[in-house]
């Protein structure tokens, strides 16, 4: 009995024929698992086939046409020396590994280049590999990873003809770049050929064991310039082309910042693929430049808004702040009326200030809504751009995109505890606010103004004093009357009661008293006695 495990090792598509006439291949009654083919004996290099299961000879070698062709189907021809190729794993021997290569003929490589640090081989039936081709020709095609290992003059101009990747190891940092041993030789790799990004610390890459590409080799062998960056590139290119294959408009990628502009953000999505963000789609928010919302070198998810053709390459378009959706859609669910919130001034108006209380979501303070306490003639008396402040949200308006907001109601109403601050009859010290022909209006306390009313000025001794008052003066009157639902006090001088109390201490020294009082009486008497 044959072993089937060899044969199916075997690609049937160049051997078949060689394999049906070798007689010493199979023995008798040799298994044989295709269909229509049972009970096979090999006799002289013929096929005995059941006659019930195939047709006759001529339906035999078209059913093998039929196979071979299938098998056939999608097979690459194009692999040359220098290839990478990505294959399976088909077969495992003691001493190679068979890949499907993507060609009628399977690729072969030493199984010592793949095992790990610790002698073994990590892979199995069906793992992929990516390997180069070292070897062709219409019978074997010799794969390898890299040339590595000691080897001579030969297999470094085998690969410096075929530009097949040598494996270097760095020994150490030399003026303009690096010493690398490269089969048992010394090589020299420039310090802007080890990356494709600039290289301030060389020392990192001491030690370390890479692929690399050799770009120079004379004097034989002693003369090796080698190349790493130019393996990195044309892996990126690679990426690259599959990447743009895939990227489309609507899709969120994330990317990282790496350098900013006054109109906008670049924004690196992979290696060597750059998109921008304008500052308009850095966020929701207004911006004045891009540091308020990003720094080079973070990491942030953006949405790919266009993808335009270039002079040199394709134009991508991105946004920030669409990646997380409309903020207007979700205001009903994040803002109520009613609720005390803390904002940012953005701007100012003649009729009020926009605050800012979610990203992208402005309400407006109308200039009525910014105090209790004072007469606001223009926003910017109390607030300024960019300031923090607390407001109460009177309404909102999603479908408007519009938000009242008010600056007093959150700082709270003095009026609502008028009547256990203030009395009827109480004194007060007051200060001018401003003069009218009915009257002066006297501050009492932040938010709380009476009114003096013109006509008692009138009656008062001090008439010509208080009437040339000026803003900001201190007067001295009287609560007179307190009407809070309408937001009123009265005010008064006082000055009729202290006449009352005058005229009452002249009527006691009328009627035969001192007019002194208790006090002065003694006092009197006193002096007297002393005499």
């Amino acid at each position: 009995m044959a072993d089937w495990a060899t044969f199916k090792d075997i690609h049937l598509s160049d051997r078949v024929d060689s394999f049906l006439q070798n007689e010493s291949f199979f023995g008798e009654n040799t298994f044989f698992p295709y269909p229509g083919i049972v009970n096979n004996e090999f006799n002289r290099g013929k096929i005995m086939v059941d006659e019930q299961s195939m047709d006759p000879q001529e339906e035999q070698e078209e059913s093998f046409a039929d196979m071979l062709e299938s098998y056939s189907a999608g097979m690459n021809e194009d692999l040359r020396v220098g290839d990478k190729i990505h294959g399976k794993i088909i077969s495992i021997s003691d001493k190679t590994v068979f890949v499907d290569t993507g060609t009628k003929a399977d690729g072969v490589v030493e199984i010592g280049e793949l095992l790990d640090d610790k002698g073994e081989l990590p892979y199995t039936l069906g793992d992929a590999l990516d390997l180069f081709v070292v070897a062709a020709n219409e019978s074997e095609i010799r794969l390898s990873r890299a040339v590595a290992g000691a080897g001579g003059l030969s297999m470094l101009q085998d690969a410096y003809a075929n530009a097949i990747p040598v494996e270097g190891k760095v020994v150490q940092t030399i003026k303009g770049g690096f010493q690398v041993e490269v089969l048992k030789r010394r090589a020299f790799c420039p310090i802007s050929q080890i990356d494709t990004q600039y290289v301030e610390n060389g020392d990192a890459y001491v030690g370390q064991t890479f692929e690399f590409r050799i770009t120079r080799l004379a004097e034989g062998g002693r003369n090796i310039v080698l190349s790493r960056r130019d393996l990195l590139e044309a892996e990126l290119q690679k990426v690259r082309k599959a990447f743009m294959q895939e990227l489309c408009v609507e899709q969120i990628y994330t990317g990282k910042v790496t350098r900013l502009m006054p109109y906008g953000a670049f924004v690196e999505l992979i290696p060597g693929v750059e998109g921008m963000v304008h500052i308009s789609e850095l966020s929701w928010s207004r911006l004045e430049k891009p540091e308020e919302a990003v720094n080079p070198g973070d990491k942030i998810e953006v949405k790919v808004l266009r993808i335009e053709p270039g002079d040199k390459q394709m134009k991508i378009a991105l946004s920030v702040k669409q990646v997380s959706g409309d903020p207007w859609e979700r205001v009903s669910e994040e803002v109520e009326a009613g609720s005390k919130v803390t904002g940012k001034v953005t701007r100012c108006a003649p009729f009020g200030a926009f605050i800012e209380i979610r990203p992208g979501i402005e309400g407006l303070v109308h200039i009525s809504e910014m105090s209790y306490v004072k007469r606001v003639m223009h926003p910017q008396e109390l607030v300024q751009p960019g300031q923090s402040i607390s407001v109460m949200v009177k309404d909102v308006d999603s479908a408007k995109r519009r938000i009242s907001l008010s600056m007093r109601d959150a700082e709270g109403d003095p009026w609502l505890d008028i009547k256990d601050k203030f009395t009827v009859g109480q004194p007060v010290c007051g200060t001018v606010e401003k003069q009218e022909k009915f009257g002066i209006f006297i501050a009492l306390a932040p938010g709380i103004v009476g009114l003096l009313p013109r006509s008692v000025i009138k009656q008062s001794a001090k008439a010509s004093r208080i009437e040339s008052a000026k803003p900001g003066d201190s007067i001295d009157v009287v609560v007179e009357a307190i009407r809070a639902t309408e937001r009123k006090i009265s005010l008064g001088l006082g000055e009729g009661d202290a006449e009352s109390d005058w005229r009452q201490f002249s009527n006691k020294k009328e009627d035969g008293g001192s007019g002194l009082g208790a006090l002065g009486e003694k006092l009197a008497e006193a002096l007297k006695n002393g005499k």
